[in-house]
């Protein structure tokens, strides 16, 4: 009966996890369409349509992450701040992960992919037990 019951604790995991990767890559498609809009539209510089289109994207995954792949009840005063830190610490650790990885060798855009897998998966698991617990 233990193994049923890991077997669907990993499932349920596994869902979640595609759901957190699903909410991202949503939110990244966000982030590419405020960015190319803002561009090619209005003639907003590319810097600050990056910075917008980035900002759009982050509310649409943390608003898809807290209802959809979490199902959380908590009040936007604890999980914001504590969603808007990982997002800080995130981009800063994958500026530190690719500066070293391309600095080792690795082609940078390789070095992208790394960083960017590793920080998924981190992510996942803040978000999962301290952001939307």
């Amino acid at each position: 009966m233990v193994h049923s019951t890991n077997a669907s604790t990993g499932t349920v995991l596994g869902a979640q996890f595609a759901k957190f990767a699903l909410a991202g890559g949503l939110g990244t498609g966000l982030h590419y369409l405020v960015l190319i809009a803002l561009v090619s539209g209005p003639g907003v510089a590319p810097g600050p349509a990056a910075f917008a289109g980035a900002a759009a994207g982050a509310c649409l995954v943390y608003l898809l992450n807290r209802r959809y792949t979490f199902d959380s009840r908590q009040d936007h005063r604890r999980t914001l701040p504590r969603f808007v830190a990982l997002a800080v610490a995130g981009a800063l650790l994958n500026g530190l992960l690719v500066g070293l990885l391309s600095g080792a060798g690795l082609h940078f855009l390789l070095a992208q992919v790394v960083a960017t897998a590793a920080i998924l998966v981190l992510n996942f698991i803040v978000s999962k037990l301290w952001i939307f617990q």
